[in-house]
Formats: structure tokens, sequence, C-alpha cells
């Protein structure tokens, strides 16, 4: 496939740093990581030069608050927890370019990108209150802490709601609560912080959302919009606990820098490790980022994530003024359901991407979740679904073509031959081919629409191979050679097209079609072969147990 545009620019594509505070469950990949992966493939198979990166948020005091409840540690958490989300990643085949490790190298980026902002005076001390735990000592932040959302007054952790998208910094919270034991008393207690005072980048970040290239999904614009519409809040740089990267600024002592600020430098850091992955010796962390190297930079990310990479993260940019490149746009996606409920590993409602993909097929998985990807609004998983969706819309008719296709050759006698393909045929690639593409390219990514092409061409290529079938003994011999060649060129293309989502597939075809070493031709002969089936999923297979690790 040939992207749409002329647009030859290396793309960056991010995929947010999980948390590693467990392994990721469904609900995690049926959401940016799994989006990213397929338009990764997609520019790569369209001659793009193209690096998806990502790492884990080690910083977060998610880990923190969950090792609490384990009785584990922070660091044996996130360790075990890096390993657990790279084998999910390899589980469900989304292939990261580079997966950064939180090291040395991750800390020494972030540092820099902090202290050049530092030193040009971006940052400054404020007095703010925070809830406070007196039986622990410890000011309660982020992951810590929940309480209601003054915008929505729906049940929100510190800094953001997940339901608005709207922060909530500091005291902003009502009737605070502690996360890691709801018992404990939280109070209110004045400290100082660093922030980065948001509102000082209002005319930069409106200019940016007036003039930017691309369209954003609607949810998003809505939330900018909010945002845009009252005062900006101070971003905290620095906050007063101790798991962290502790800030190397003289007015906060003992303090570490808010997780978050981490996010651009940790994006800059993943890609370095994608690039060396690749073969190239980056100068510098962020060398790939700078203004003069022109990238496209794209991110993938849930709502819950918007107010953060569409605004904060956007004026730690600005901040460093022309040094950077800004994201060309944000695919932001809402959240995937368990059988209409929220994914809770609390609560044991969830059911871990290893486990479900030891049981089905990973394409036929990839399928559901594109199929049903939260793109607009919250869609759900559901096994029984799953495994009606999958047999209905995508192996059965699949299996049905293919063996009818062999069938058709051997009855005809070209079974292994190269058959010719008529005019028509090559009309009809180039058009399914150019509706795949509109799925993919941006702005107008889809990955619901992707699947339910597949599905469609699938079933209209199982009913002509069906009705050639049918037709052979009415057909002069190279009639029907010759519509069995037009259906193998058509079945080719459309393995080529949802190979992005079906990647097992898509290779299996390939590897058949075409001599070793050699792409299958986009004109001209078609070998009549044997075509590989998709695998039955019984319903039993994959009822994985929902409970917590």
């Amino acid at each position: 496939m040939n992207a749409a545009d002329t647009d030859d620019r290396r793309v960056v594509i991010i995929g947010p740093p999980p948390t590693p505070n467990g392994d990721l469950h469904v609900g995690h990949i049926a959401g940016p990581y799994l989006a990213a992966d397929v338009h990764a493939r997609y520019l790569r198979a369209a001659g793009r030069s193209v690096l998806y990166v990502s790492g884990t948020d080690d910083s977060q005091t998610y880990v923190v608050g969950t090792a609490a409840r384990q009785g584990t540690s922070p660091e044996a958490l996130a360790d075990k927890s890096w390993h657990d989300i790279r084998a999910a990643f390899d589980a469900v085949g989304i292939a990261v370019d580079g997966f950064a490790p939180f090291d040395d190298g991750y800390r020494s980026a972030v540092l820099d990108f902090v202290d050049r902002l530092y030193r040009a005076g971006a940052f400054e001390l404020r007095t703010v209150r925070m809830p406070y735990s007196a039986a622990t000592g410890r000011y309660l932040m982020e992951g810590l802490v929940s309480g209601e959302c003054p915008v929505c007054l729906a049940v929100s952790r510190g800094g953001l709601c997940e339901s608005c998208g709207h922060p909530n910094n500091f005291d902003d919270l009502r009737d605070p609560w502690s996360t890691v034991d709801p018992d404990d008393p939280v109070t209110l207690r004045e400290t100082q912080i660093l922030v980065l005072p948001l509102e000082r980048y209002r005319p930069q970040l409106e200019q940016f959302y007036a003039h930017r290239r691309l369209p954003w999904r609607p949810h998003m614009e809505q939330l900018v919009r909010e945002l845009l519409a009252r005062p900006l809040p101070d971003f905290p740089i620095t906050y007063p606990t101790d798991w962290g990267i502790p800030a190397p600024f003289a007015e906060t002592p003992g303090q570490v820098l808010n997780a978050w600020a981490e996010g651009m430098p940790a994006s800059m850091y993943c890609t370095a490790v994608g690039q060396a992955h690749a073969g190239e010796r980056p100068a510098a962390a962020d060398e790939l980022w700078r203004r003069d190297r022109d990238i496209q930079l794209v991110y993938f990310l849930g709502f819950d994530n918007a107010y953060f990479w569409g605004v904060t993260h956007l004026a730690l940019l600005l901040a460093h003024q022309d040094r950077y490149v800004l994201p060309d746009t944000i695919v932001c996606n809402e959240f995937y359901e368990l059988e209409h409920d929220k994914f809770s590993t609390s609560k044991g409602h969830v059911i871990w991407a290893r486990d479900l993909l030891a049981e089905v097929p990973r394409d036929l998985v990839r399928f559901y979740l594109a199929l049903t990807a939260p793109e607009h609004a919250r869609t759900s998983f559901s096994s029984p679904a799953l495994t009606k969706v999958a047999h209905t819309r995508l192996v059965q008719p699949w299996n049905d073509l293919v063996t009818d296709l062999a069938a058709a050759a051997r009855t005809l006698g070209v079974h292994g031959a190269a058959l010719p393909a008529g005019p028509a045929a090559h009309t009809r690639r180039t058009a399914m081919t150019a509706r795949f593409t509109a799925c993919y390219e941006l702005p107008g990514f889809s990955m619901f629409r992707a699947a339910d092409l597949i599905s469609l061409h699938v079933q209209r290529l199982r009913e002509s191979a069906a009705a050639l079938t049918a037709a052979l003994p009415e057909l002069d011999a190279p009639a029907a050679i010759e519509r069995l060649g037009d259906l193998y060129t058509e079945v080719g293309a459309l393995a080529a097209a949802a190979a992005p989502i079906l990647i097992d597939l898509g290779a299996a075809v390939a590897a058949t079609t075409s001599r070793p070493g050699q792409a299958a031709p986009d004109s001209g002969p078609v070998r009549a072969v044997d075509l590989p089936t998709l695998p039955a999923v019984a319903p039993a297979q994959h009822q994985v147990p929902c409970t917590s690790p």
C-alpha cells in the first residue's frame, strides 16, 4: 500500500508509557497500543521510516500504592511489571522498535530536560495545600489519594479525573482519602513546590490548536476548549514525596520530580532507545525531537491522558522555545470495558492479555479488539462475543473462501500454476486498497473501520468464490481460469491490506503466494495455491478466570 499523501518525513509514534504496577490487561491493549501498532505497520508497509516506541512510567505513585497493597516493594513491583508488560506486547504482536528501561540513561535525559527549563527561569516556587496523612507523615498526591472531582463530581484520583479529563491539583479534590488506607484520616497541609505556570503559555497553546495541520477526535477537542475557557492551572514540577527522581533544585530539598513532568524527556529517551535498536547512534536522547530534524510526531493515548499530553506536555515543549518539534496529532481513544463494567484488578474483574493470547490466536484477538475499539465512545469486551464474531465474520468465511479457491484450481487443473488476472480485478483491488488506506492514514485513522472492511471483503470474495464453484460446469475453461485469477488477485490484495491487523495471516499469505525473498506482485499473474486457513476458536477456550494476580 502507498501512503495517501506525499509526506516523507520520518514518523515517531509514541505509545504512552504504561505504569509498571502490574501486567497489561485486555483494556490496555485495546486502547492506544494496538492502534499505534496498526498505524506503524501500515506506514512501514507503505515505505515510510517509522519508530514506534514506549517504556514504563516507574515514577508514578500508583506503583507505590499497588506495592503497598500487595506487600512488596515499589522497586520489585516495577521491575517485574516491566518484563510482564514487554511480554504482553510480544504476545499480542505489538512491535515496538524500542521499549526503554528506567535506567541511568533515562534519569539523565529527564534531568537534562528539566534543568534547561529551571536555568531558563521557567519554573516558579508556589506555596500550596496538599492532602496529608498525619499517621504516616506523608503528603498524598496522584495515585495515593482519591476524592470527588470538583468539575464532574465523579470519584477521582489525584492530579486528573478519568471521567471528565480535567486536572485537580493540590487541594482541589473534595473530601480526599488515602487509597492505601481509606481509614487513615486525611488533612490538608501547606508545602512549597516548583510549578510550571501554564497560563504563561496560553497564547502559544491557543495558536497551536488554531493552526495545527490535523483535526483530533471530538472528545479531546471538547476537553481542550473547556480547559482554555478558564485560567490554566499551575502544573506541579516537584512533589514532597520520596518515590521518583530526586529533584535537583535548591528550593525544594528532599522532593522528587512529578512523574508527569517526565513525559516528554521520557518519550525522547524511548525514541533514542528505538534508534539504537535500529542500529543508529543518536548523539543525544533528544536528537530526533530537535526542530531541525522535522519528524512527524504522533501520540496514541487514552482520554485519561489527554490533558497531560495535550496541554502540560505541550507547554513543556513550548517552554524550550524553538528547540523541539510539536506533535502533528494525537489519536485519543475512550475506555474499553469488560462485560460493560470497568476493568478492575482490585475487584478481580479483569482478563490479562497474555492469558487470553495463550488460548486464542492473536490474529483473532487483534481483529475483535480492532472491531470493538473504543474510538469515540466506551465499548466492551465479551468472551462469548469474541468467539461468535471471530467465527462468523472472519474465520468461517475466510476458510470457506480459500477452500473454494483451492477446489476450483484443482477442478480446472491449474493448481500451482500462474493465472492471468483481468483489468476488472486490478480495478477492484485498487479501490479496495484505497478504502483501507483511508482507514490507516491520519487524520481519519480507524481500526474499527479497517476491521469492518476486512469482514466485508472476506464475505464478498467468499460469495464470489462460491458463485464461481457453482458455475464451473457451465463455464468454458479460459473464462473460468480468468475469473479464478481475478479472485486470487483480490484475495492477495485483501491479505496485504489486512496485514496491519491480521499480522500472522498477512505474513502467511505473502509467504505462500511469493517466491522466497520476493514480495507478491501488484500486477501480473498470480499463483493458484492453497492459501492458509484460520484456526477455529471453541467457546470454552478463552473463558479466562477473572482473578487478580
